[in-house]
Formats: C-alpha cells, sequence, structure tokens
C-alpha cells in the first residue's frame, strides 16, 4: 500500500471519469496531498472542473489498461451500477487487504454487488448529492444540489471517507442513519430519473403541474416500500421529497437524461427496479413504478441506438 505513515501521499483510484468520478478526482487532485489516478479508457493528463466560482484545472495520471494497476488505499468506483461487472479488471488489480472502495454510485446493496470482485477491501457505500455533467473527456461540470455534496455512515469507514475529502469544499453529512438516507436517496433518483429521460426534458419538467402530480404518486408508491424496508420517513416524506427536488436547478439534468440523448443504457434497473423488486418482497403494490420501469427498460434495451439533439443539452 502506498501510504503508511503520515509523510507518505494517499493513492486514490478513481474508476469512471465521468459526471461524478470526473468531479471528484479535480477536487482531489487541486488538494495536492493524494495521488490521484484515473482509470479511463483513453488517455488524458489534465482535468477541469467548472463550477460557479469559476473553474479549476489540474493534472491526473490516467491508465487505461487494468493490468497496469496496482492496491491502492482508496478506490472510487464511479461507474454507473450497471457497469459495475465491467469494472471487475480494475477492482481486482487495485484492491487489497488494506484498501478501502468507496461506491460513488445510485441504487442500494453496494456491498453486496461488489462483494465478488473486491476480497478483503472494505466496502464503503456513499449517498451522492451533488449535480454532476460531462462536457467532455477531460472537462466536467459541478451544480451544488442540497446542503451536502455527500452523505457516509457514522463508522470508521464512513468517517475516513470525510477526512480524506477535508479540504476539498465537498460537504459531507455523517450519519447514524444511513440507511433512511439511501432510501430517500433512491427514492428521488426513482421518480427523477426516469421522468427526466422519457420525456427528454432537463429538471424544469418539474415545474408543471401535471408532472409534479404524477411525481407525487410515484413518491408515494415508493415510500411505502422504503418503510417496508426500514427506512423511518414522516407521514410528509414524499411531500418534502418534492419540494426538495424543485429547489434544485432547472437546468440540472439527470445521469439517465444524459444516458438517454447519448444512446447508452438506463441505470432503470438499480433505481425503479429497485423500488420495484423491493416491493415484492414486502407485498407492496408498486403500479406506477412498474410503468416507468417497463417503459424504462423499452428504452434502454432498444436495439438501434441514435445519439438525440435535444435544445439545451
Amino acid at each position: 500500500m502506498a501510504s503508511t505513515g503520515d509523510s507518505e501521499r494517499t493513492v486514490v483510484a478513481v474508476i469512471g471519469l465521468g459526471s461524478i468520478g470526473g468531479v471528484i478526482a479535480g477536487q482531489l487532485a487541486a488538494l495536492d496531498r493524494h495521488d490521484v489516478i484515473a482509470c479511463v479508457r483513453r488517455p488524458i493528463d489534465s482535468l477541469v472542473v467548472e463550477h460557479s466560482e469559476g473553474a479549476i484545472e489540474v493534472p491526473i495520471r490516467s491508465l487505461t489498461d487494468p493490468d497496469q494497476g496496482k492496491p491502492v488505499d482508496w478506490v472510487l468506483l464511479c461507474t454507473k451500477t450497471q457497469d459495475t461487472e465491467t469494472a471487475a479488471a480494475w477492482l481486482q488489480r487495485l484492491c487489497g487487504p488494506g484498501t478501502r472502495i468507496a461506491t460513488l454510485q445510485n441504487g442500494i446493496g453496494h456491498a453486496d454487488r461488489l462483494a465478488p470482485f473486491v476480497g478483503d477491501a472494505a466496502v464503503v457505500p456513499t449517498i451522492v448529492y451533488y449535480n454532476g455533467e460531462r462536457l467532455a473527456p477531460d472537462r466536467v461540470r459541478l451544480r451544488r444540489a442540497g446542503n451536502h455534496e455527500f452523505a457516509v455512515s457514522d463508522d470508521e469507514d464512513g468517517r475516513a471517507f470525510a477526512a480524506l475529502l477535508d479540504g476539498t469544499g465537498m460537504r459531507i453529512l455523517v450519519t447514524s442513519d444511513f440507511k433512511t438516507l439511501v432510501w430517500r436517496k433512491l427514492l428521488l433518483n426513482a421518480m427523477a430519473n426516469p421522468v427526466t429521460a422519457l420525456t427528454l426534458q432537463r429538471q424544469a419538467v418539474f415545474r408543471r403541474g401535471d408532472v409534479k402530480a404524477l411525481c407525487l404518486d410515484i413518491l408515494k408508491e415508493a415510500a411505502a416500500v422504503a418503510r417496508a424496508a426500514g427506512a423511518r420517513f414522516p407521514d410528509d416524506e414524499p411531500e418534502q421529497l418534492l419540494a426538495t427536488l424543485l429547489t434544485y436547478p432547472p437546468e440540472a439534468g439527470t445521469s439517465m437524461y444524459f444516458d438517454r440523448i447519448a444512446g447508452r443504457p438506463l441505470e432503470i434497473e438499480a433505481l425503479t427496479g429497485a423500488v420495484v423488486a423491493a416491493g415484492e418482497r414486502h407485498r407492496i403494490p408498486t403500479p406506477i413504478n412498474r410503468v416507468l420501469l417497463t417503459l424504462g427498460r423499452a428504452v434502454s434495451d432498444a436495439p438501434a441506438r441514435m445519439t438525440l439533439t435535444v435544445p439545451g443539452t
């Protein structure tokens, strides 16, 4: 391992330099106390992160072949959930007994999903709240949304992740009720992502009265599932979530929206699919979410993909 003492630099490998991974890789590299490695398909030597105060540009080391990797202190897994298995070669090379792997992914059940690939490495689930947009292979945009950029569990691994990001300006919530927060984020994602992807509109679409009414019904249905799974939600959780969504910038997109435009597969199984599957386990009907799941699958599985051009993208 690279960091065995306070004087040595922490080595952080970022798998997936998209909208989420690009932002965090740039923020960590800007600290200049970590050695950040970007695990990418095509090499880059610098990274630009745009934000409301301007932009930062940092040099960055990139690897394009998993065989070039060796165990590191931290792995940040920033791929889409459905691409976890394709990252297996990276994970197997980068993870050692002392590695912590933080999952910057949507959905639930991350530790179980990674178990076949990471050996004795410690899996650190995180909740990502910031909105990222990939502008080019070496350029991303950060939009803050809400009061925090991350949430982690109040345990040794969660606190270590918070310490890793200290100084980046990323606001991290350390919580004793991670289950409730991860379900809260899942509900927002399982509603906002398919609606923006299916309508091909950014978050401005949620200002429509009819869309707001639909979203509230989606959230009420999913909240019943989350409570059965152990989330401690108040009675007005769906209304609060919708109000939170409406505080986000109308020009912000969702990851599924950008995937739809680019003709990529949608992350529908990890989001809406997780709600529907949990509903089946707990015998709670989810008819609206099933409709979204069916339509999302049809879009995602379309055999002939084409890149869409949408005004404002």
